[in-house]
């Protein structure tokens, strides 16, 4: 009986699992946030070589 109560007691291993759960659910973030900045990325250099091989329509910066 002892055991149960001090095995019910220990919370390190409860810690230790939300400690993990933590870290993936910040790990799904990043993946999530570094695939949609890749994807901007891949435009936006498209975007940047069409424009300069004359097949993008730019418009001037204001002044210029």
């Amino acid at each position: 009986m002892q055991k149960i109560r001090n095995f019910l007691k220990n919370s390190k291993g409860a810690t230790a699992i939300e400690y993990g759960l933590i870290a993936a659910l910040i790990a799904v973030a990043a993946i999530v946030a570094m695939g949609n900045l890749g994807n901007t990325l891949s435009n936006t250099f498209g975007n940047v070589s069409s424009a300069m091989n004359g097949k993008g329509t730019t418009t001037p910066p204001a002044g210029g």
